[in-house]
């Protein structure tokens, strides 16, 4: 809009300067293919004068095309009606109507203008209004590049054009007011000022930068007149919503100190200078740059202090999002640094001396953070110590632990062993080495040493039933390779007078969306009186063996195993589990033994049970002991009088199996009849 002006300016100069020859003539055509002045080319040109000098000449001028390349305007259509009069103090007035046909934003598509040219005050001036918006522009006759303008009331629309000729970005709605100055030069403008923002939006193609209902104010400078475009803006915001890149900020209501110098050049923008100030919130001193594209190329954070929970209320929640940590809560201080490239992770740091951080779900969760961690790509850094008052992983609550850190080329690794209190038990962490650099192959190193960790109080945090026994095991590598993390060794329970060993262990995206686990179970010699006693299924003794192999769960739930439970050696086993065995399996008790006889025994005796299930997707193919052509065996009795259970469904779906053993270990199981 400021360029227009002063073209417009221009354009009407040269028509008074046309027409300051008097006495003027009235029924005058004038025509002309095409008329070029500084910036501004109009084609097919006619300019018709009529009327009566001594009360004014009527003016009408058309263009069939008007090209503004500085304003990123083209192919414009131009019509002016108006009266050219002079008054008594010599002044030329021109008071009209202006119309441009196909501005961005419908800018000047039905305004009202009024020019007065004053030959003694060398000055022309130029006063534009379109609905609630005004511009009044002044630039003296001996310098008609240079302009002094006010805007009132712009729509930020107007401003497609000129921002389209700079970077990709454009305006969505909102409008401003502004006092600036503007020169033009052979190769662009230079313009400063102040202005005023009222509830304005903007937003680029790739999504990457983008505002929305801004209000503030501030000063600027432009200069696209040597090389790629300068931009030096010192505002203040308040309200509304602004993203830049992963950084987004929904700004509070009082006022927000934004300091920018950008460059833009054939749609790269970079902010080589960025300064927030948030007093309750946010400071921070950095630079980012973007592609054409708009994606991410760069972004350095020299300073950074964050007072939480504002910064993360109103700055955090998509970088932390970003992170894999959603609705998250956040207490304390903390400072820190950050310098991303396009190659990658340059360097990090952050130091606090409190915080208090616990995600929603319950996957993540640490109080009294204290300390920090100083990383670098290159070179050596002094080592640093980071410690907390207790931990939470995946709702598995770890005590109070201090920890000492180094960078040393490119890998951060752990000083000494790591001692961490867990669940009555101790988590011990050899070697650990880290390197955040990496984008691909291996990215962490540790081994771990697990012992005795209360399963009792390990199956509460995971809200199953209070299992008895006690867990440990020793992984002796541990990576993060690429995207997941690989476990050699494994990890072995004594519960239920057995033993359950994990083995092949593998947790994909862990921080993600649906971390994938998959792995190995062996189950060895479990008491079965202890399990259903504990899960309320009824009664049955003996011992069961087993495997769950090639288990693989997305976002905890199952989707692939093949499991196998027998209890080979015979037992008791009560009316009330017989009848949830039955229901699970699907099937029946063989003929021969009718549900009256039944009932009147309390317990069974029998020599197998075998049961296994094989799951791809959301169906479960089910088998058991043997088979036959009236399905499969899942019970075998033994003694009087003799019980035997036949599974009659070989694919059951997965829901309506899970639905079913909910219900027997519930108390809820069916009873026969």
């Amino acid at each position: 809009m400021r360029s227009t002006s002063s073209h417009l300016l221009l354009c009407f100069g040269l028509l008074l300067g046309m027409l300051w020859m008097p006495p003027a003539r009235a029924d005058v055509l004038l025509t002309a293919k095409s008329i070029q002045l500084p910036g501004l080319h109009l084609q097919k040109v006619t300019i018709r004068l009529g009327g009566d000098s001594a009360t004014g000449i009527q003016l009408q001028m058309r263009a069939a095309q008007a090209d503004l390349p500085s304003m990123g305007w083209h192919r414009l259509g131009l019509s002016l009606d108006g009266k050219l009069l002079r008054d008594d103090r010599l002044h030329w007035i021109l008071d009209g109507k202006l119309s441009l046909a196909g501005a961005p934003g419908g800018a000047l598509s039905n305004a009202l203008v009024k020019v007065t040219l004053s030959e003694a005050a060398n000055t022309l001036l130029v006063d534009f209004l379109q609905g609630k918006a005004s511009v009044n522009a002044a630039l003296p006759l001996d310098q008609p590049t240079h302009a002094q303008i006010h805007l009132d009331g712009l729509p930020a629309g107007w401003l497609q054009g000129l921002l389209g000729t700079v970077w990709s970005g454009r305006p969505t709605g909102g409008r401003l007011d502004a006092e600036l100055a503007l020169d033009l030069r052979d190769a662009g403008v230079q313009s400063s000022g102040k202005f005023t923002l009222h509830r304005v939006g903007f937003d680029t193609p790739s999504g990457t930068l983008a505002g929305q209902t801004l209000d503030g104010g501030g000063r600027f400078n432009v200069d696209s007149s040597n090389g790629p475009t300068q931009l030096d803006l010192d505002a203040s915001l308040r309200g509304g919503e602004l993203l830049l890149g992963p950084l987004y900020a929904r700004l509070p209501e009082h006022s927000v100190q934004l300091g920018v110098h950008a460059t833009a050049h054939n749609g790269v923008f970079a902010l080589t200078r960025l300064r927030v100030n948030d007093a309750d919130a946010l400071q921070l001193d950095g630079a980012m740059a973007f592609d054409a594209s708009g994606a991410l190329k760069s972004l350095r954070l020299d300073r950074l202090h964050a007072s939480f929970p504002a910064a993360y209320d109103r700055y955090g929640k998509a970088w932390l999002s970003m992170l894999g940590l959603r609705d998250v809560k956040i207490e304390g201080q903390l400072n820190g640094s950050l310098d991303l490239r396009e190659q990658g992770l340059r360097s990090f740091a952050f130091t606090t001396e409190g915080l208090d951080l616990a995600e929603a779900d319950g996957r993540l969760a640490v109080s009294g953070l204290r300390g920090g961690l100083d990383w670098s790509a290159q070179g050596d850094l002094p080592a640093t110590t980071l410690g907390w008052n207790s931990l939470q992983f995946y709702r598995i609550q770890n005590g109070a632990a201090q920890s000492q850190w180094q960078s040393h080329g490119g890998m951060l690794s752990l000083q000494q062993p790591l001692q961490v209190p867990v669940l009555n038990g101790q988590l011990r962490i050899g070697q650990l080495d880290w390197r955040p650099a990496a984008a691909k192959g291996q990215r962490l190193s540790t081994s771990l040493v697990l012992t005795g960790v209360d399963m009792a109080a390990f199956s509460k945090a995971l809200g199953w039933p209070a299992f008895p026994g006690t867990l440990g095991g020793a992984v002796p590598s541990l990576r993060w390779v690429d995207d997941h993390l690989e476990l050699d060794g494994g990890l072995s329970a004594n519960v239920f007078g057995g033993f359950v060993d994990i083995t092949r262990l593998s947790l994909q995206q862990p921080f993600g969306p649906s971390p994938v686990l998959s792995g190995d179970i062996a189950l060895k010699q479990l008491d079965l009186a202890a399990i259903t006693s504990v899960f309320d299924f009824g009664s049955i003794s003996g011992r069961l063996d087993g495997s769950i192999n090639d288990l693989r769960l997305v976002n905890w739930d199952p989707v692939t195993f093949k499991a196998t439970l027998l209890a080979g050696s015979g037992g008791r086993i009560s009316q009330r589990a017989v009848n949830n065995l039955t229901s699970v399996g699907g099937g029946g008790i063989a003929a021969g033994l009718q549900g009256a006889v039944l009932k009147l025994f309390k317990t069974f005796g029998y020599s197998r049970i075998g049961l296994n299930c094989s799951l791809q997707g959301t169906v479960c193919k089910m088998s058991g002991l043997d088979t036959s052509d009236g399905g499969y065996t899942i019970l075998e009795g033994s003694g009087l009088p003799r019980l035997q259970v036949i599974g009659h469904q070989t694919q059951v779906d997965w829901p309506t199996l899970v639905q079913r053993l909910r219900a027997a270990i519930s108390g809820a199981g069916p009873e026969i009849h």
